[in-house]
C-alpha cells in the first residue's frame, strides 16, 4: 500500500510502474497460458470454414484443392464411399495417415458435419478433423495438428521476457518524466502560496502547461487578490476603529478634567462639558452596537422577524430624529413618499437600513444640503434616498459596500454614524433577499435604493 504522504511525483511514478507490470502480466498470461485455446478456437473456426467453402463451391479440381490447403495449413481429404480420391498430405507432414485402420474406420463411420478431435497415430499428437458430406456419395475431411506450438511458445517467452525487461526500464525512464512533469508546477505553486501565508502579496502565480494547473494558478491569483483586499480592510478597519474609538474617548476625558478641574463651581458650564461628555458617551455607544450588529448579522446569528407595517409611517418617525440638523445645520428633507404603504419585511431591520442611509446622505450630501427620500411601486417597493453631493466614480461603486471604504476615498469626516453604516445596509438587505444598488453621477448626487418584493 503507497504511503498516503508520499509525494505526488513519488506516487504518479509508482502508479505508472505498476500499470507496466499489470500490462506484462496480462500480457504473458494471454500470449503464453491461454494461447493452446487461442489457436485451437482459431484453427476450428479455420477448418470449419475451410470445409464449408469445399461442400459450397465443390471442385474436383487438383489445383484449387492444393492451392486451398496450403494457403489454408491444413490437410484435405475427398472420398467417394471408403475410396479417397483427393489427398493434401504432400503439402503437410503433420496430416493423418489414412492408410492406419483405426483412422480409416473413423473416417467412414464419421462423415456428418461435425468437429472431431482424436490422436493421431502417426505423430501421437492431438488432431481435429472436421467431416462434412458434399452429397450422398462424396465427404470431406479438413485435419490439423493441434500440437505445433510447443516452439513457438519457447520462442515467444523469450520475446516477453527481453520485452518486458525493456518495457519496464522503459516505464521507469518515462514513468519519472511524467511524474517530474507533473508534480513541477504544483511545487512552484505550492513555494508560492506558502507566501499567502505570511501576508506578502507582491507575486502572481505563473501560467501553467497543464490546463487544470493553469485553471489552479489563475484561482490562487484571484484568491491573492481577493486576500490582499481583506487584508487593507481589515488594516483599514483597525485604523478607522481606532480612531472612532479614540475621538470620544479623548473627548470624554478632556471634558470631564475640565469639570473636575476648571468648571465644577460653574453651573452652565459644568452642564455644557457634562452634555458633550453625554453625547460623546453615546457616539461610543453607537460605534460599538454597530459593530456588533455587523457582526451578528455576517455570522448568521440575527434572525429576520417578518411582520406587516407601514414603511411610510416608519419613514417619517426616522426623519423626525433629524429635526436637529434642520435646525442647526439647515439640513433640508423631501418626502416623495404614499400617506401610506403596508409592506412585509422585518422592521426592526428596515428601520437599520433607512437610518444609515439618511445619515451617509447627511454626510456626502451637497452644498444645499438636500436630502430626498422617495418610493415607488414597479416590481415591487422602491425605496431611494438621494443626495446633491460629488457623487461616486464608476469604478468605485464596487467597493462602496465595504466596511470604512469612505475612509481611502479621503471623504469628510461623518457628521453621524460610525462608517460601517453601508455594510450593515448590505448584510440587513442580502438576508431578506432584497435587491439594492446605488446610482451616481459626478457632481450631481448619489442615489441608494433598495426593492422590497
Amino acid at each position: 500500500m503507497l504511503n498516503k504522504k508520499s509525494s505526488l511525483k513519488v506516487n504518479v511514478w509508482l502508479y505508472l510502474i505498476i500499470f507496466t507490470f499489470i500490462l506484462i502480466a496480462i500480457l504473458w498470461f494471454f500470449q503464453v497460458v491461454f494461447i493452446d485455446s487461442f489457436y485451437e478456437y482459431s484453427k476450428t473456426k479455420q477448418i470449419k470454414e475451410t470445409a464449408n467453402a469445399i461442400v459450397k463451391n465443390y471442385s474436383s479440381e487438383k489445383d484449387y484443392l492444393d492451392k486451398l490447403s496450403y494457403d489454408k495449413d491444413v490437410c484435405i481429404e475427398i472420398t467417394i464411399g471408403k475410396r479417397i480420391i483427393y489427398s493434401s498430405n504432400q503439402f503437410n507432414k503433420g496430416c493423418i495417415n489414412n492408410s492406419d485402420e483405426y483412422i480409416n474406420n473413423f473416417y467412414y463411420s464419421n462423415t456428418e458435419s461435425k468437429n472431431y478431435q482424436i490422436i493421431n497415430p502417426r505423430f501421437n499428437n492431438k488432431t481435429l478433423v472436421y467431416a462434412a458430406k458434399i452429397n450422398d456419395d462424396v465427404s470431406v475431411f479438413v485435419n490439423a495438428s493441434l500440437e505445433p506450438l510447443d516452439n513457438t511458445v519457447i520462442i515467444l517467452s523469450k520475446q516477453l521476457i527481453i520485452v518486458s525487461i525493456i518495457v519496464v526500464i522503459l516505464a521507469f525512464a518515462i514513468g519519472y518524466f511524467i511524474s517530474k512533469k507533473i508534480s513541477k508546477p504544483i511545487e512552484r505553486i505550492t513555494s508560492k502560496a506558502k507566501n499567502l501565508a505570511t501576508g506578502h502579496y507582491d507575486f502572481e502565480f505563473d501560467s501553467e502547461s497543464i490546463y487544470e494547473m493553469d485553471e489552479l494558478s489563475k484561482t490562487l491569483n484571484y484568491a491573492k487578490k481577493e486576500l490582499e483586499q481583506t487584508d487593507e480592510l481589515r488594516r483599514d478597519l483597525l485604523a478607522n476603529v481606532s480612531h472612532d474609538l479614540k475621538t470620544p474617548l479623548t473627548m470624554i476625558k478632556g471634558y470631564a478634567e475640565m469639570v473636575r478641574d476648571v468648571t465644577y463651581s460653574n453651573d452652565e458650564k459644568r452642564n455644557d462639558n457634562l452634555n458633550v461628555i453625554i453625547e460623546e458617551t453615546d457616539r461610543l455607544n453607537s460605534l460599538v452596537e454597530d459593530i456588533l450588529t455587523l457582526s451578528k448579522m455576517q455570522n448568521n446569528k440575527d434572525e429576520i422577524n417578518i411582520e406587516e407595517f407601514d414603511i411610510s409611517l416608519l419613514i417619517k418617525n426616522i426623519i423626525n430624529r433629524y429635526q436637529i440638523y434642520k435646525e442647526l445645520e439647515g439640513y433640508t428633507f423631501e418626502l416623495k413618499i404614499p400617506d401610506k404603504l403596508i409592506v412585509k419585511a422585518d422592521k426592526k431591520r428596515m428601520e437599520q437600513v433607512i437610518y444609515n442611509l439618511v445619515n451617509n446622505a447627511i454626510n456626502y450630501t451637497g452644498d444645499d444640503n438636500k436630502i430626498i427620500i422617495s418610493i415607488k411601486e414597479t416590481d415591487g417597493i422602491r425605496v431611494e434616498i438621494t443626495d446633491t453631493g460629488k457623487g461616486i466614480k464608476k469604478e468605485d461603486i464596487p467597493y462602496i459596500w465595504d466596511k470604512y471604504y469612505h475612509s481611502k476615498k479621503k471623504h469628510k469626516r461623518n457628521l453621524v454614524g460610525t462608517g460601517i453604516g453601508l455594510s450593515i445596509v448590505k448584510t440587513i438587505l442580502e438576508s431578506h433577499h432584497f435587491a439594492y444598488g446605488v446610482e451616481s453621477k459626478i457632481n450631481k448626487g448619489t442615489t441608494f435604493y433598495f426593492i422590497i418584493k
